[in-house]
């Protein structure tokens, strides 16, 4: 049997946001309130990641909560290319563990016409000791083919709240496949990005981790976890070349391959806690990779990262 990372362990699974503004940049709550909503919402652990100031402060302290390092780094286009940018969500360590980022230490925007461009930014993040994710490739104008090549990248935003809620946009992992069908290992994570107060706590990961810095980070880079606006995962594997899923009460399951159409299992009479596909083709497996989402009754989504095959 080859379970996904994020259902094997011991460890319990811990909610997440990773992605959300303040005001200490362009959003509408103050850092504390921000940090008190999301511990509300039952949030084990924040980045607060506003633009271009790195953060590892909680403004909140008597709050139980582990913040995690981070701030959000952009570039814009040059001109003559209408409106298109890079995004990316930075995480780190704390910074006795080699975090080369300063508290309130500010970037300026990068400059950058293309991802050849953008790369020595993302080398510069990465040589700081952080992690990238890269964000809401719809709203940023940018099809697969403008971020492909770009390296380092743990994940991916495959779903976007602020997003969703203000363009109908980077609601259900667009462009995912077409990175994981070239055999790139990246994850999708759901964020929220928030900026008005409403915009947070929508979507989230879950992460199989220890409740400190180190482990959740350590988690998300080796892709134990999945995302959820709702729904809840309790496994994923695959067995005797059959992908099987375990989850709450859900309207419909989708199994997702670039080399194949969605395979779609519907709830009948009773709702659906339990799919599987067969993966053989002629008798043999003919799946580089797979991986699956959840939408329950209320049309809200959960999406696991993938299981990928020899």
């Amino acid at each position: 049997m080859t379970q996904q990372a994020a259902f094997s362990g011991k460890e319990k699974m811990l909610k997440g946001g990773l992605h959300c503004h303040t005001t200490r940049s362009d959003g509408a709550g103050d850092p504390e309130q921000v940090i008190r909503l999301h511990y509300q919402h039952g949030y084990d652990f924040l980045a607060l990641t506003d633009h271009r100031i790195y953060n590892y402060k909680n403004f909140a302290p008597d709050v139980p909560i582990t913040i995690i390092p981070g701030m959000e780094m952009d570039s814009t286009f040059e001109s003559g290319q209408g409106f298109r940018c890079f995004h990316v969500v930075c995480l780190g360590p704390a910074k006795e563990d080699g975090n080369g980022f300063e508290q309130d230490q500010r970037q300026e925007s990068a400059s950058a016409k293309n991802q050849e461009e953008f790369q020595p930014c993302l080398d510069s993040i990465h040589a700081n000791n952080n992690l990238t994710i890269y964000c809401h490739p719809e709203w940023s104008s940018t099809p697969a083919r403008y971020f492909e090549n770009m390296q380092g990248n743990f994940a991916m935003e495959i779903w976007n709240s602020g997003c969703v809620l203000d363009n109908d946009m980077d609601k259900d992992a667009a462009y995912w496949d077409e990175l994981l069908g070239q055999g790139r290992h990246i994850y999708g994570v759901a964020t929220d990005d928030g900026h008005g107060m409403e915009q947070h706590c929508i979507g989230w990961v879950m992460v199989r981790a220890e409740n400190n810095i180190n482990s959740i980070l350590s988690a998300l880079k080796n892709g134990a976890f999945y995302s959820s606006c709702g729904p809840e995962i309790y496994d994923f594997h695959i067995e005797d070349g059959r992908a099987v899923i375990e989850c709450s009460p859900a309207a419909r399951i989708r199994f997702h391959c670039d080399r194949h159409p969605a395979r779609m299992v519907k709830a009948g009479t009773e709702m659906l806690t339990h799919a599987e596909i067969d993966l053989r083709a002629n008798g043999s497996l003919d799946y580089k990779y797979i991986r699956a989402s959840v939408i329950d009754e209320n049309n809200k989504f959960a999406w696991t990262n993938p299981i990928f095959l020899p």
